[in-house]
């Protein structure tokens, strides 16, 4: 795995932090975490997006985005797990694998300069 796929990895994981960060931030402290989350989720996809097909990137940034934040609401602030929820995450990630895999050549090569 190159380091342009781990910043878009790293970079879902501080998307899930932000997108919780606006609904459950309640003072000062809580909301200067969120605007630094949104400041390195942004920042690690913009790199990603100088070696990667920009459109694999947002969709792998979103899809990893969406499936964790409702991961995460899920088993930290007990909202109710439903079975088809859990299909659906399933299925989007597939998707977005797929889209991966099935990129060709440019979107499966770095580009380079």
């Amino acid at each position: 795995m190159n380091r342009s796929w781990i910043f878009i990895f790293v970079g879902a994981l501080f998307e899930v932090m932000w997108v919780i960060g606006f609904k459950h931030a309640h003072d000062p402290l809580t909301w200067a975490g969120t605007v630094v989350a949104v400041a390195i989720s942004f920042y690690l996809i913009i790199m990603a997006s100088t070696k990667l097909p920009v459109g694999t990137v947002y969709a792998v940034f979103t899809g990893l985005g969406t499936a964790g934040t409702v991961l995460s609401e899920m088993i930290f602030f007990n909202e109710e797990v439903k079975v088809v929820k859990l299909l659906l995450i399933a299925l989007l990630l597939a998707g977005v694998l797929g889209l991966k895999l099935a990129g060709g050549s440019s979107a499966s090569k770095e580009v380079t300069e």
